[in-house]
C-alpha cells in the first residue's frame, strides 16, 4: 500500500471509528451509512490538512469513494505516492 493510502486510510478511520482497514479502503458514499454531510466535512477537513491540499466545490461531489479521494490526492501529490 503506498504511503499515500496509508495515511489516508488513517484520516478514514478517524471520521469512521468502526470501520476497519479493509472496508475503509472499499468504503464509498452508498456503502457506508455513516458517510453523510457531516462526516464529509470532517473528512475533508481532514484530507486538507494531512495532505496540504485545498478542495475545491466541485471536487467534493465527485469525491465520493476512498478510491477517488486516494486517486485525487496521488494527482495533487505523484512525487510522494
Amino acid at each position: 500500500m503506498s504511503s499515500h493510502a496509508e495515511r489516508l486510510v488513517k484520516c478514514f478511520s478517524l471520521v469512521f471509528p468502526n470501520l476497519s482497514a479493509d472496508e475503509i479502503r472499499q468504503a464509498t458514499v452508498h456503502s457506508v451509512v455513516e458517510w453523510d454531510s457531516l462526516a464529509n466535512i470532517n473528512l475533508i477537513s481532514l484530507l486538507e490538512e494531512e495532505f496540504a491540499i485545498t478542495l475545491e466545490a466541485k471536487d467534493l461531489e465527485q469525491l465520493s469513494s476512498f478510491e477517488l479521494v486516494l486517486n485525487h490526492i496521488e494527482d495533487c501529490h505523484p512525487e510522494a505516492g
